[in-house]
């Protein structure tokens, strides 16, 4: 048997040293475990979790400086060509892909999840009609727990698969209602003679008195941008996630955390700064003017949708997405159209400018899945809201595995606290 490797942190006081085991992980860097280093009364100190792993997973690997994001080892770019979103949801959730048998039962099982209980409806009249629908989802999918309580024992493997099941089928059909309310249109039911991704655009831009049927090529579109965001590791709000089942909340709590989280425009809300940047800029002739505003040190202009915190090199996602964006212009006829041709230009511009080159600065899947949405007439307030449909599978993947895991504690990060030292309390007059 190999001899573990350790690492040894030595103190320059002569404090003894601590030695720490080093756990090898499949892919990607082996990590330090620290967790006898509480023993000597210390602590790491690591803002935004950097260098930190705050958990074992064997969901989702990111491989950031050669562009690599595989789903239970499968390279993101073969099940966006290859599979379906159910697939992949069952693939993230069960760690294997499906077989015919396997696939046929998990999609009979979510088409016979996709209704709501009607008091649910109810919740929609509490939110102001021009409420974002972020705020709405955070509301209405946290209620769930009120509703399903026969599947709540978080340590009951079935109960477990019925809240997952539930949540995959009932988040887009809560999404829809969010964007119809919003509107002032009837809720339309979803209709489970169509595929997943085929309801949710029913769902959406279908009324009681016109028929409504989705462009193929639109939904396989719709249906990549699920794909590509359906898990992406341990990020802000997959950790919120994680951080609030540790306490053993309900899935349906959990995930609605996840959501708030999301909502944040540093995390879920990058897509949606694509398009308001481009309304800013307002026309192709004023590029030139504001690349040189991007450059410029001094200035808080940024271009949005370039470069990623985790990605190094090209974003992969964004190679996918970028075909799929030629694809749906191409379908519409929207080359022409002078949004799109300013989100053209500046592609050319990041691809072959010295300065967005050396910087790796590419543009990253938030740029492209953008012009798709607006393309497919999706308002800007619910881009996120595609995103956190697309989500809820990675959310709750995630939270099963914490909860399976045997290491789970509930998380309580430690601090370096710089507040004032002890001080004994003095009357008002003595102040």
């Amino acid at each position: 048997m190999e001899k573990q490797r350790t690492a040894t942190l030595s103190f320059s006081d002569g404090t003894p040293g601590v030695e720490l085991p080093i756990i090898p992980g499949t892919l990607g860097p082996d990590v330090i475990d620290i967790r006898n280093l509480a023993k000597t009364g210390l602590f790491t100190y690591d803002p935004g979790f950097l260098s930190t792993a705050s958990c074992s997973s064997g969901i989702t690997y990111i491989d950031g400086d050669s562009g690599q994001l595989y789903y239970r080892g499968y390279p993101i770019e073969q099940l966006a060509e290859k599979s379906s979103y159910l697939e992949v949801c069952y693939l993230l959730l069960h760690g294997e892909l499906p077989t015919q048998d396997e696939q046929d039962k998990f999609e009979n099982e979510i088409k016979r999840r996709t209704m709501v209980h009607d008091q649910l409806m109810s919740f929609y009249k509490g939110f102001r009609r021009d409420a974002h629908p972020m705020a709405v989802m955070v509301g209405v999918v946290g209620a769930l727990s009120a509703f399903y309580h026969d599947s709540l024992d978080i340590s009951n493997p079935a109960h477990r698969e019925v809240s997952a099941l539930r949540l995959i089928a009932k988040v887009p059909t809560i999404a829809a209602m969010c964007y119809k309310y919003n509107i002032g249109h009837p809720f339309m039911y979803p209709n489970n003679a169509l595929g997943y991704v085929e309801n949710f655009l029913h769902m959406m831009f279908a009324t009681p008195c016109e028929q409504y049927a989705a462009n193929p090529k639109l939904v396989k579109a719709l249906e990549r941008i699920f794909i590509l965001h359906a898990d992406h590791e341990q990020n802000a709000s997959t950790s919120t996630v994680r951080l609030a089942g540790s306490s053993g909340a309900n899935p349906f709590a959990c995930t609605s955390a996840g959501i708030a989280a999301l909502w944040g425009p540093a995390h879920g809300g990058a897509n949606e700064a694509v398009l308001k940047m481009l309304d800013e800029i307002g026309d192709i002739s004023q590029i030139p003017k504001f690349i040189s505003r991007a450059k410029d040190k001094k200035d808080s202009f940024r271009l949005m949708g370039f470069g990623h915190r985790v990605y190094k090199n090209v974003d992969p996602r964004a190679k996918v997405m970028r075909e799929t964006c030629y694809e749906v212009l191409d379908e519409l006829g929207l080359q022409n159209d002078r949004l799109f041709e300013m989100a053209m230009e500046l592609e050319r511009v990041a691809l072959q400018d010295d300065y967005f080159v050396e910087r790796k600065l590419y543009p990253n899947v938030d740029f492209y899945s953008g012009i798709v949405l607006r393309a497919l007439n999706v308002p800007l307030n619910m881009f996120t809201v595609i995103f956190a449909i697309a989500r809820t599978i990675g959310w709750i993947s995630q939270w099963n595995e914490m909860i399976s895991d045997s290491d789970r504690k509930i998380g309580r990060p430690r601090q370096l606290y710089r507040g004032p030292e002890r001080r004994d309390y003095k009357a008002r007059s003595e102040r």
